[in-house]
């Protein structure tokens, strides 16, 4: 599963991308998982209220499940302007 980061979730982790296997079942599995892995991790997904997810290049919820799913995509919420 291809994991993505962008804006300052990219710049807390200091990788744009990373390439990793999962056990995890949903959205908030996977982040418990990548919070374990590293203090930069667990800084990064401190506030979950502050990051949106996408699934395959659509917005999901964090209680998604991952079964199928090849790319997520972590994220600030956007503004229009």
């Amino acid at each position: 599963m291809d994991i993505l980061y962008f804006a300052w979730v990219r710049e807390r982790i200091g990788e744009p991308r990373e390439r990793l296997e999962t056990s995890a079942k949903t959205v908030a599995g996977l982040v418990e998982e990548l919070r374990a892995r590293e203090p930069r991790y667990a800084a990064a997904f401190a506030d979950l209220s502050a990051l949106r997810v996408a699934l395959d290049q659509e917005l999901a919820d964090f209680d998604a499940p991952l079964d199928g799913v090849r790319e997520v995509a972590f994220f600030p919420p956007m503004t229009g302007g």
